[in-house]
Formats: structure tokens, sequence, C-alpha cells
């Protein structure tokens, strides 16, 4: 596998509009105060939050955003990293397991939209109704380093666009590349031809968070959708 030297602003990772508001909890409560204990409550559940205390079995805290310089507390961005490493699926993605998330982005807003529109085409094809609005935000980083790359390997089984055959291949090249402290690793998006994503495997590479453009993706009673801007 190659290693390709990256210096490139600006890769795209989609998140979920709700993921991007303010803190749901303090359209409850009237003042700061109260929102706070609230915040506390819902606080002892939360994956991120439990994981920047204590840390859990694949994640280190002292790996988490907020531990390089105390002044990040106040960088935007921080919660959606860490999010990103502590909220995953029980059966993981394409390059982590479900112990351990990573920050999955691409280099143009439409192969990251067509990323995450397949894994919500999905789920509305598991209820068999595809009639849905999904509204999505860009979350812009920087990227700065040496990784392996998989550009030269289109048939590599972890690119297998069937997640039950491509994942546990995936997941244990991850593992493979962390283990020789590799901290990502560039690959060819599975679901648009000619897109090119990175996946971050260290919370302390991923730089400059900021807030893009807006999008909704659409379904009109079929698994096609439509892309259209905020």
């Amino acid at each position: 596998m190659k290693i390709t030297s990256i210096n490139d602003r600006g890769l795209v990772r989609l998140i979920s509009e709700t993921h991007h508001k303010p803190p749901v909890l303090r359209g409850l409560v009237d003042t700061d105060e109260e929102a706070a204990i609230l915040a506390e409550l819902e606080g002892q559940t939360s994956a991120r939050l439990v994981a920047e205390r204590e840390g859990s079995i694949a994640l280190d805290r002292r790996e988490l955003v907020f531990a390089r310089r105390a002044h990040d507390l106040k960088v935007y961005g921080q919660s959606h990293i860490n999010a990103a490493f502590t909220y995953t699926r029980p059966t993981g993605n394409r390059f982590n397991s479900g112990d351990r998330g990573a920050w999955y982005c691409s280099y143009d807003v439409i192969t990251s939209a067509e990323e995450v529109g397949f894994h919500r085409g999905r789920e509305l094809g598991y209820v068999g109704i595809y009639r849905d609005e999904a509204r999505y935000i860009e979350l812009l980083a920087d990227f700065i380093g040496d990784f392996p790359d998989l550009a030269d390997a289109p048939v590599h089984p972890a690119l297998n666009a069937d997640p039950t055959l491509g994942y546990p291949q995936g997941q244990a090249l991850a593992l493979t590349l962390r283990q020789k402290e590799y901290r990502g690793l560039l690959y060819p998006s599975v679901r648009r031809a000619g897109g090119r994503c990175f996946v971050a495997f260290d919370p302390g590479i991923i730089q400059n968070v900021r807030p893009g453009a807006g999008w909704k993706l659409i379904w009109n009673g079929t698994p096609e959708y439509s892309i259209e801007a905020l």
C-alpha cells in the first residue's frame, strides 16, 4: 500500500442537522442554572461525556480533543470530534469497530452525500418506506501528514460495497494500521465513482473544524434520492 502526503483544507463531513443545533434541553428550562442541572443528568448516560471523563475499552480519554490544550474547550468542533469517536454502531463501520469510532470525510460534498445517503436509504429499506427528508450540515476540517492510501487498490476487500463483506475486512485493516501507528487512511469512495475519502483514526489530527453549508436529502417513494442546498 502506498503512502501519500497530504496538506488539504476543507474536507467534508456531513452530520445530521439536529446534532449541529444548540442543546435541545435548553428549551425545556428557563435559566442557565436549570439547563446545567439537566445537562449533568444527561451526561450520566452520554457516551461522549462518559468517554471524556473515564475513557472506554478502546479509547483513552487523553486521546480526545480537550486533552491537547486547555483552551481547546472553547474551539468550535470539540464535541463533534469527540462524538465521532464515542458514538458508534454496535457492528462498527467500514474502518472502525463498535467500540471505537472514527472521523469519516471526503474531498467533496457530493461524495459525502452519497455516503450518508446510502446509510439513510438502507434504514428506510428496513421499514419499506422510501419517503423522508434528512437535513445535514457540513463540518469542514483540515489534515496534514503522510497516510496509507488505497487509491491504487480499488478491489481491496475492505472496499467491497456489501457492508457484511467489506466492513470486517476494513476493520481488520484499520486495526493493523493503527498498530503500526498510522493515524488515518485515504481511500476511494465505495458509493461514488471517482470520489475520494479520508478516515481519521486519531482525534488529534483533525484540525480547524468549522461549519459549512446545509443540505437536504429527499426520498419520494423510491430508493433514489435528490440533494438540495438549504
